[in-house]
């Protein structure tokens, strides 16, 4: 066989090895620590985190429906969110993790919330 040939697949075949070497180590390092014996608190830290979020948009959400509803009946948006319990649109406002607070502007309806 033609040693250029012989060269030429040895170089492809070496290639292709520490491209499979990277992709490895891409997969390793995409995750939180990296080492298999934090795995599962990574990933119930992973799972907190993402509860967390899914309960801030449900509320959110549930804000800005009351928020419409309000709007649809009273023809104008509340003046304040405590007026959505005043009028018994929510019951209550719901809580907000430790140094956030909601962000309503009355004028356009908006609701978000922000760190403080």
């Amino acid at each position: 066989m033609n040693p250029k040939v012989v060269a030429l697949i040895g170089c492809v075949l070496l290639a292709g090895c520490g491209k499979k070497k990277v992709a490895e180590k891409n997969l390793l390092t995409n995750n939180s620590s990296g080492n298999p014996i934090t795995a599962p608190a990574d990933y119930l830290g992973a799972v907190n985190q993402a509860r967390k979020f899914a309960i801030k948009r449900v509320d959110i959400a549930q804000l800005q429906n009351a928020i419409n509803l309000f709007n649809g009946q009273e023809d104008r948006y509340p003046r304040d969110l405590n007026e959505l319990v005043a009028k018994h649109y929510i019951q209550a406002l719901p809580p907000l993790p430790q140094g956030s607070r909601y962000a309503y502007n009355p004028q356009s309806g908006d609701i978000r919330v922000v760190q403080q």
